[in-house]
Order: C-alpha cells, then sequence, then structure tokens
C-alpha cells in the first residue's frame, strides 16, 4: 500500500474548497520541492498529524495550525492508500471503502479532524480530534493498533544524528532496535537449565546476566553478611533474611526489553575514517541515522511503508548528498518503501527525476508528473540527461530567466541590476539551456489542465531574432535572412513563430528587437562598450595563448586604442554618412554591425569574456536607473520587468 493523495484543509496556510491543498503521490520517491514558505514543511506536519510516527513523538496543536480566514475551526486531512495487498486487507478489512463495481480496488482513507471547540478548561483551549475512515471520514474510528500500524517514519530538519542514537530512556535506537524482529530471535533464558549465551534472544542474555550478578560470589558474600547482622539486630526466634535481586528484573517481558535496548549506544567506528583523527563529523552521524531508519521502515510486512525526511542534504557535502539520493531511490524500488523528501537543494533536485516532483507554490501543489505538464515523453527523457545542478535551481525560484548563452547568462544580472531589479533580491534564477532545449525547459512550468490552476512563477525566454539588419550583409557574410528580404509581414510571422515554441500560461517570450543581444547592446546605445569589450576578449585570449595574462596596464592599453578606433569610425560616419550603406540602413546600425563584427569575422572574439568585460565597465558607469531603461534593448528591460514582477505583467506580443 502506499500513499496516493493527501488532502489538507483549514490547516496553516491551507484553506477550504478551492483554497484546499491536493497533493498526488506516486509510489516510490516523492520530492516535495521550491522556495521557503511555500508549504512544504506544512505538508510533512500535516501527514505526521494525521498518521503518526514511529518514533512515539507528541506535538500539540497550536493557535497558529488553523487557518486563520476558517470560521468554522476545524482542520482535516485526508490520507487516500491504495495498492493494498492482500495483508493490508486483512489488516484494514472493516475501515476499507469499496467501489461500485467488484473489479474497484479498495481504498483505504484516514480522515484526522481536529477542532476548535471554543471552551478553555484549565485555562487551555480544548481541540477534539477524531480519525475516522470512509471517504468522506463517515466510517469507524481507527483503533490504536490499526493507527500503530499506519505510522510513518520521520527524520526532522537539522536533527541531532548523535544524540538520537545515544543510549538513554526512550532513545531513538532503543525504539528501532524494539521493532525489529532480530532482537528476538533466540531462546530465553531457563533457570533450570544450562544457558550458551550466543543461544539467547536480547531478553534471555538479559535475564541471564541478572541470575549471574545475583549469583556472583562477592554479592553472595555480602548478603550472607548482612543477614548476619541482620540477625543478630532481630528478636529472638525470628527468621529475617535478606535477598538481592536486580531491579527490574520481575518486570513484563517487553519493559525488560526495553530497558535492556535502552542501554545501547549508536555510533561510527572512527578506525573505519582514521583520517578523521578521531571522531566523526555531522554528516558522517547524519548518515547513521538514515541507516537505521531505513532499516526500520524497510523491514514493515504489513500496514505503511512510508519514510518522511525533511531536508536530506543537512550537514552533507554535494557528493554525499548525491550519493543519499541515489540510495534512497534505489531503495524505494527494491523494498517498496515510500519516501516523501522535502529539500532545498539542487543537487538533490538535479538527481531526481522530474516525474516524481512536486512544486509547492503559495500553498499550491504542482506535480510535474507525465500527465500533469505539457512536457512530452521525449522531453522527460532530454530533461533527465541534462538538467543538472546549474539549471535546478529553477524549482526554488519566484521567478526563471531562460537564456541559451554565456553571454545572456553573464550579463542580465548586471544589468537587472543597473535598472534596479536585481535577481537576488526578487528571488530570479537565470537557466541557461545554451542553445539547445529552451521549449522543453519553459514547459516544465506549464500545466496540462489550466482548469487546476497554474504555476504563478513568471518565466521569461530570451531568445534572438536571428534576422540581420542588410547593412550587416556587407561586413558579416552569414546565410541569415536580412530585414529587407523577410519584409514588414515576414518580420511578423517570424515573431509569431518563435512565440508559439515557448509561450503560454506564465511563460512568455522575449525576443531581440533587432537581431542578437550583443548587436542589440550595440544598437541602442552601447556601441562603444561592445566595442571596447569584445577587443579586450581578443586581446585576452591572444595573451593567453602564449601563456601571458592581460594585466591592468596591457588593459588599459588595448582599451585606449579600441576607443582611439571606435571613435575615429564614428567621426567619419558622421562625416560621410554614405559609407559603406545600403539604402535604408542608418549610421546607428553600421555602428552596431561593425561592433558586432568583431564576434564574427577575422580572429573572432569571445562572446562570454567579452560579457564578463562588458558587465564591469556597465557596473563602472554613473547613471540612473530611469537612464539605463532608455539604452537598453527593451526586449531585455521587458523581460526583466516581467520575472522581478507579476505574471500579468507582460504584454501578450512584443512586436
Amino acid at each position: 500500500m502506499f500513499l496516493a493523495e493527501l488532502r489538507i484543509e483549514n490547516f496553516r496556510m491551507f484553506g477550504e474548497g478551492e483554497q484546499a491543498l491536493v497533493i498526488p503521490f506516486r509510489p516510490g520517491l516523492t520530492a516535495l520541492v521550491g522556495e521557503n514558505d511555500a508549504g512544504k514543511t506544512s505538508v510533512i506536519d500535516a501527514v505526521r498529524f494525521a498518521l503518526g510516527t514511529t518514533d512515539q513523538d507528541w506535538f500539540r496543536l497550536e493557535e497558529s495550525d488553523f487557518h486563520q480566514s476558517d470560521m468554522k475551526r476545524e482542520i482535516r486531512v485526508v490520507c487516500r492508500f491504495e495498492s493494498l495487498n492482500p495483508r493490508d486487507h486483512r489488516a484494514f478489512v472493516e475501515y476499507l471503502t469499496y467501489g461500485d463495481s467488484a473489479k474497484d480496488e479498495p481504498l483505504l482513507y484516514v480522515n484526522w479532524m481536529a477542532v476548535d471547540t471554543g471552551t478553555v478548561p484549565k485555562g487551555r483551549p480544548f481541540r477534539r480530534v477524531e480519525i475516522r475512515s470512509g471517504k468522506n471520514g463517515d466510517g469507524p474510528q481507527l483503533a490504536p493498533e490499526v493507527r500503530e500500524m499506519l505510522r510513518a517514519t520521520y527524520l526532522r530538519p537539522l536533527r541531532d544524528a548523535e544524540s538520537a542514537m545515544s543510549a538513554g530512556r526512550g532513545s531513538r535506537l532503543s525504539q528501532v532496535l524494539h521493532r525489529t524482529g532480530d532482537v528476538k530471535v533466540g531462546k530465553e533464558y531457563d533457570p533450570h537449565a544450562p544457558s550458551d549465551p550466543k543461544q539467547l534472544n536480547v531478553r534471555g542474555i538479559g535475564d541471564f546476566a541478572n541470575a549471574l550478578l545475583e549469583q556472583q560470589k562477592g554479592i553472595n558474600d555480602t548478603r550472607g553478611k548482612i543477614n548476619t547482622h541482620l540477625t543478630k539486630l532481630s528478636l529472638n526466634g525470628d527468621q529475617l533474611k535478606s535477598s538481592i535481586k536486580v531491579s527490574g528484573a520481575k518486570a513484563s517481558e517487553d519493559s525488560r526489553l526495553r530497558q535492556l535496548l535502552e542501554k545501547l549506544d549508536l555510533s561510527l567506528d572512527a578506525g573505519s575514517q582514521p583520517d578523521a583523527g578521531g571522531k566523526l563529523g555531522l554528516g558522517s552521524n547524519n548518515l547513521l541515522f538514515m541507516a537505521c531508519e531505513l532499516l526500520l521502515v524497510a523491514q514493515e510486512d504489513e500496514g505503511n511503508k512510508l519514510l518522511l525526511i525533511e531536508e536530506p542534504e543537512a550537514h552533507l557535502h554535494t557528493q554525499r548528498q548525491l550519493r543519499v539520493m541515489k540510495y534512497l531511490q534505489d531503495q524505494a524500488t527494491e523494498k517498496g518503501v515510500q519516501i516523501i523528501v522535502t529539500t532545498h537543494s539542487p543537487n538533490l533536485a538535479s538527481a531526481i527525476s522530474l516525474d516524481n516532483m512536486v512544486m509547492i507554490q503559495n500553498g499550491r501543489a504542482f506535480s510535474l508528473a507525465k500527465e500533469e505538464t505539457n512536457l512530452e515523453p521525449s522531453d522527460y527523457r532530454f530533461l533527465q540527461r541534462f538538467l543538472d545542478v546549474t539549471k535546478a535551481n529553477l524549482f526554488f525560484a519566484r521567478g526563471v530567466m531562460i537564456v541559451e548563452g554565456d553571454a545572456e547568462n553573464i550579463l542580465l544580472p548586471t544589468l537587472a541590476k543597473l535598472i534596479g531589479r536585481d535577481f537576488t533580491e526578487y528571488g530570479v534564477s537565470i537557466v541557461n539551456v545554451g542553445g539547445v532545449g529552451l521549449r522543453r525547459y519553459a514547459r516544465i512550468f506549464q500545466r496540462r489542465d489550466i482548469a487546476a490552476g497554474q504555476l504563478g512563477i513568471p518565466v521569461a525566454c530570451v531568445t534572438d531574432m536571428d534576422v540581420m539588419p542588410d547593412c550587416a550583409k556587407l561586413i558579416i557574410k552569414k546565410d541569415i535572412p536580412t530585414k529587407g528580404e523577410l519584409g514588414e509581414s515576414g518580420l511578423k510571422q517570424k515573431r509569431v513563430e518563435l512565440r508559439k515554441k515557448t509561450n503560454g500560461q506564465t511563460v512568455k517570450t522575449f525576443i531581440a528587437d533587432e537581431w542578437t543581444l550583443e548587436y542589440d547592446l550595440a544598437h541602442f546605445g552601447l556601441a562603444e562598450d561592445v566595442y571596447v569589450a569584445a577587443r579586450l576578449a581578443k586581446k585576452d585570449e591572444a595573451l593567453a595563448k602564449k601563456g601571458e595574462d592581460l594585466d591592468e596596464q596591457k588593459t588599459m592599453e588595448e582599451k585606449q586604442a579600441a576607443l582611439t578606433d571606435f571613435n575615429s569610425l564614428s567621426q567619419k560616419l558622421q562625416n560621410d554618412a554614405s559609407i559603406g550603406l545600403t539604402d535604408g540602413c542608418t549610421n546607428q546600425e553600421l555602428l552596431a554591425t561593425k561592433a558586432y563584427a568583431l564576434f564574427t569575422t577575422g580572429t573572432k572574439a569571445s562572446k562570454t569574456i567579452s560579457a564578463q568585460y562588458l558587465a564591469g565597465a556597465l557596473e563602472n558607469k554613473q547613471l540612473t536607473p530611469d537612464a539605463w531603461r532608455i539604452v537598453l534593448p527593451p526586449y531585455l528591460v521587458a523581460a526583466i520587468d516581467y520575472v522581478t514582477g507579476t505574471v500579468d505583467a507582460a504584454p501578450d506580443t512584443d512586436v
């Protein structure tokens, strides 16, 4: 059996009706991803309230757990379990819900309901809690032994693994061991028969040790001495004798076993990591804790094999995070364990199948399973290969900018900061798809069933126009259509076609106003800066081939030479407007083309290195955000405004 659906009403940020949270789950591993305060922990806590946990942790409802807009003051959490095996059928027979058809598989519903009665006996508010079966909560109440079988195993965030595995009353290790059948394998101690300690179970060893302790010579001799004094202290005829027994030896079998297990510590063998210098750190102890909990949940024969883990990445470096996630997915497949994790780690998100993710956004759940998104089966295969850690940050962003090159990846955060829309302040992530797969990444955010709700995350896809000005053909020998060749209607149609590839719901496409990123930057007011940056990039690469660096002195020399050449070209254009121009081509276009030619002709400048130099140069300019908006390409300004604003901020077209 597995938890197939969870419905949460009137709990914390989740309301009722359309505001209730409904999450579909799949067998195996499910990862809940999203930014802070989206509701991931509330989902885990709702499951803990409804099912309980194997650590027997007790938690009380607080005032803040009730949804503030709920006038009924009633929380309801409904867990629907599917794929029950024959043993589950027998265990939950009186609580099952059957369909209308004989072919329908029976389901198990767990309805956890908490009502704030409004009464305050003895200064504390009284909240009535009921746990019932039935689709609508109208079945019988679940008996304690049934609830015991439904408990989930839970690993809290910021866990203290070392303390949890230490000896002590009610220790987590003793609870785990007590639930395993291994500690009960073996014989009980028989005081009337010879005992081989190796053949005894844990309780038998304890009873045997107690008997040996009570019969130990020193203890018997001491008891004899006590009896000698006792005889002299007693009246004539009294038969008082002492008896020394191990405390708790006559307790119940279960209590004796628990007391023995509470004496045990679980720790890592420092000798297994000689370089650690003795005591191992939090990360290794965290792995030990997970191993212990996995042992517990994987051996369950009936009932709920559910493991809840908040932030499995805690205290683990990147390689260990990936190793942990791979092993958890293997355990889910091989042992039939259902695992629900919450994470803020792009490392873990990149290692999880997209099909097994659920994005939690503003109190809503959006499954990324195949039947829920606009992604095609081939998209899932593509993303499984290429959705690496640098791209997986999109699952935790408030806005996403998808670009097709390193230059955009470098420059756009700088441009956003210059116009007063710093991406770090607005929670925007940039995803560089490297020229391929832009539409595939965009479809992650598009829902197949729009009526069920849309992701409220603005996604901007930034792409080139790939139509060059007419005069560029005289300078840049590329087989690219020109504006004149396409005409006004052709240009408009090309923009429509580019948008069709990605536009939809909260995903908007922003197309270069003229041609490419570098050309448009030069065209709208930064021709000098683009030209100088390209020259510096060429000089940098030339020196690097000789094993030299472009130091500060050489940078200043090359920058001055580039400025001289650029000013000379600009002056010529002012003196003679006919230089190299065709009909309808302006000086502005020619100057931008000359700057862009450094990336396409001769010894080509690296766009990536040029972007680094250009970003530094622009940051040193003293312009106001409003002034920057005038000199930057409009399509970039619009894209930045969109991902840092609301999903309604972008126009339907940008023609």
